[in-house]
C-alpha cells in the first residue's frame, strides 16, 4: 500500500534533505528532536488527569480519565526513543487520549537513558517501576488482575523483558502485553531492515546506534540485547504486535509472533499499513495512528482475553 499523503510528506522531505544520519547528532540534538516532533501529535486531550510520583528515583507520571475513581485496569507504559531518547514530553498526548479513550490508568515509566547510562539500566528500572506499581496497586488506583504492559520501539522491547523477568520470579504476571513496533533483533537480520532501512525517516542506522549506545559491551546475541531469539517465552501471558508497512523492525515483529505462536503463547499481530516506525505518535496527521489508538484502547479496556 502506497505511504499515507502526510506521512508520503515527510519521507519525502527526508530524501530531499540528503537522509541525514542520528550519528551526526549529539544525543542532546537527538533528545531535543524527538520533542519538537511531538508537534506531529495533534492536539492535546484535555481530558484525562495528570500526576506525577517519584519511587526510588524513578519517575512515574501517572493519566486517569477524569472523575476517576477506585482501582482501574492499569497500563503500564514505557516509551520509546531507541534508548537514548524520549520520555513524558514525548509521549503526553498518545497516554493522555490512551487513559480517556479506554478508561483505563496510564502510568508511564521515565526510565535512565544511554549513553549516560547503560545496560541494564533502563531493564532494572522498567522492572522496578513494575513491581512498584503492582505492590502499591491499592495506593495508585490500580487493579492488580487488569495491568497490561505496553511500549513502542525501545519500550517495547522493555515491555517483553520486563515481563519475562517477572514470569522468572514467580511473583506475578501483567494480563497483556502490547507491543507496538518493538525493537526486538541488534543483529538487524530480517529482510525489512533491507526493503525499509534507508528511506523512511526512522533508519535502520538510527535504530542500530541506539543498541550501540546503550549496550557498548554486551554481545549481540544476549537475550536481553535480542529477545527475538530466544526459546523461552512459555509461560507469558497474551501479547499483541503492531508493526508497520514500512518500518525496519517490521518482520522481525512478525517473526516475534511466530515464535511466541510456537512456543504456546496466545498472541496476535496486526501490521498497518501505509505507516513508518513511530506511526503512533503521528495522529496529528495520520489517520492510522488515529486507529491504532482507538484499537489499543479497546483492547487494554476488554476484560477478555485478548
Amino acid at each position: 500500500m502506497a505511504l499515507e499523503p502526510a506521512i508520503a510528506a515527510l519521507v519525502n522531505d527526508f530524501i530531499a534533505a540528503g537522509r541525514p544520519s542520528s550519528r551526526s547528532q549529539t544525543f542532546a540534538q537527538r533528545r531535543a528532536g524527538y520533542i519538537a516532533s511531538t508537534v506531529l501529535a495533534g492536539d492535546i486531550e484535555p481530558r484525562a488527569e495528570v500526576e506525577d510520583v517519584v519511587i526510588d528515583g524513578i519517575s512515574l507520571r501517572i493519566f486517569s480519565p477524569l472523575n476517576a475513581e477506585g482501582a482501574l485496569p492499569t497500563v503500564i507504559y514505557y516509551h520509546g526513543g531507541c534508548f537514548v531518547s524520549g520520555g513524558f514530553a514525548t509521549h503526553e498526548n498518545q497516554l493522555r487520549q490512551l487513559a480517556y479513550y479506554s478508561g483505563c490508568r496510564v502510568i508511564a515509566v521515565q526510565y535512565r537513558l544511554a549513553p549516560e547510562h547503560t545496560y541494564p539500566a533502563a531493564h532494572d528500572d522498567a522492572e522496578l517501576a513494575a513491581n512498584f506499581i503492582w505492590q502499591n496497586a491499592e495506593r495508585l488506583g490500580v487493579e492488580r488482575s487488569r495491568i497490561t504492559l505496553m511500549g513502542d520501539s525501545a519500550g517495547g522491547h522493555l515491555a517483553l523483558i520486563t515481563a519475562l523477568r517477572l514470569r522468572n520470579t514467580g511473583q506475578w504476571l501483567p494480563h497483556l502485553l502490547v507491543l507496538i513496533y518493538p525493537m526486538l533483533d541488534a543483529t538487524a537480520a530480517s529482510d525489512s531492515h533491507k526493503r525499509n532501512g534507508d528511506d523512511y525517516v526512522l533508519t535502520s542506522d538510527t535504530l542500530l546506534s541506539g543498541f550501540e549506545a546503550y549496550y557498548p559491551q554486551t554481545d549481540f546475541m544476549h537475550p536481553e540485547v535480542s529477545p527475538l531469539w530466544r526459546d523461552d517465552f512459555s509461560g507469558l501471558p497474551p501479547v499483541h504486535i503492531i508493526t508497520a508497512e514500512y518500518d525496519p523492525l517490521c518482520d522481525e515483529g512478525e517473526a516475534l509472533f511466530s515464535r511466541l505462536t510456537e512456543q504456546g503463547v496466545n498472541c496476535t499481530a496486526q501490521r498497518y499499513l501505509g505507516v513508518i516506525h513511530g506511526f503512533f505518535q503521528l495522529g496529528g496527521i495520520s489517520q492510522t495512528a488515529r486507529n491504532v489508538m482507538q484499537d489499543i484502547a479497546a483492547r487494554v479496556s476488554s476484560s477478555d482475553t485478548p
